[in-house]
């Protein structure tokens, strides 16, 4: 992507997602593949009065470490970077290829002892108040963009279009939204392969990519961009019926078209190809525990469908908790009666 496309979005998350202000510190978390807007970030801390630090994650040294650390301190965090965390007022992650699910050199389970260090993180974040943002474009290498069918540039670029959505827009479509999305409601998706009812149960999240000060306090403190998504919980009781997803982005790469029939939550049956793939994508989740646990709402009008963010696209859903995550490209979603998506567009 072009400099100038790079320098816009770094101006943007620095200014709409984080609202930094002269004098506060931003640290700059990057792998190679993010260097290039890494760097503008750093240029464009710096004409705003900010003081940034740049941090490089090096590919060879990460998997070097997997594979040669000792398996004791694998995935711990040092007291230097907690002092980092609480050291600074903002942070931005460019996480790289071989920290995604895509990655074929190190084994899930090297990938999770490596990473286990994912929720200490998060809370001495939370506890230092910090305002962060993770970029996904990060995770797209030729893994990936190979499952796409596309160049990792093109995947890339179409990530980082999305950033250009209305932060505004996002936040206020996405409230009236989780407003709709009350426990106990029952909701129904509809598809050319039937109806899928269910009652909602749980929290309502709102990635809107703003991180303010309301963010803060709830513990909600780092956005994710592209935004555009509200997620509900599902009661894990009350998925019945069937429905058609859309060709779904998995760990494995992307399926076709899948019929999935529910009863009673669970997943009981099953269509779709390549069937091999399906297999082994529900295989770590025993039959009993293949619930619908998890809806999504798509509200960013920025994307387009097969750039690997797709439960991001306006009108999309998605569905999960039994194994992975189903993609409804053009369905309708109805709660208490009141039509939130229609064919795949958002009606609120």
């Amino acid at each position: 992507m072009a400099s100038k496309t790079l320098s816009k979005v770094a101006t943007k998350l620095l200014t709409e997602s984080l609202g930094m202000k002269k004098g506060e510190t931003v640290t700059i978390e990057t792998w190679e593949t993010g260097l290039p807007l890494a760097v503008e970030v750093v240029k464009a801390a710096r004409e705003m009065g900010c003081i940034p630090v740049m941090l490089y994650e090096d590919e060879e040294a990460y998997i070097h470490g997997v594979r040669k650390a000792p398996k004791d301190v694998l995935g711990l965090m040092g007291k230097h970077e907690y002092g980092l965390l609480t050291g600074t007022d903002a942070y931005v992650f460019i996480p790289g290829p071989p920290m995604g699910a895509y990655y074929k050199g190190v084994s899930r389970e090297e990938y999770s002892a490596s990473t286990k260090y994912n929720g200490s993180w998060y809370e001495a974040a939370e506890k230092a108040r910090l305002r962060g943002v993770r970029l996904s474009f990060g995770y797209v290498g030729k893994d990936l963009s190979n499952y796409l069918g596309k160049k990792t540039d093109a995947v890339v670029d179409a990530q980082l279009e999305g950033v250009f959505a209305d932060f505004g827009r996002i936040r206020t479509q996405g409230r009236a939204i989780a407003e709709r999305l009350r426990d106990g409601s029952r909701a129904t998706i509809s598809t050319k392969g039937g109806e899928l009812r269910f009652r909602l149960q749980g929290d309502a999240e709102v990635e809107d990519g703003i991180v303010d000060e309301q963010d803060v306090a709830s513990g909600a403190n780092v956005a994710y961009l592209p935004p555009g998504m509200v997620t509900k919980g599902v009661d894990k009781s009350s998925a019945s019926g069937k429905l058609r997803t859309s060709p779904s982005l998995t760990r494995l790469g992307v399926t076709g078209p899948i019929s999935l029939t529910f009863e009673a939550g669970a997943l009981r049956a099953w269509s779709g190809k390549p069937a091999s793939m399906i297999e082994e994508l529900l295989k770590p989740v025993k039959e009993p525990d293949r619930l619908l646990s998890m809806l999504t709402v798509g509200l960013n009008d920025r994307l387009g469908y097969g750039a690997g963010v797709d439960r991001f696209v306006a009108g999309s859903m998605g569905i999960a908790g039994y194994g992975f995550v189903g993609v409804v490209r053009d369905g309708t979603l109805e709660v208490d009666g009141s039509t939130l998506i229609e064919n795949g567009k958002v009606t609120v």
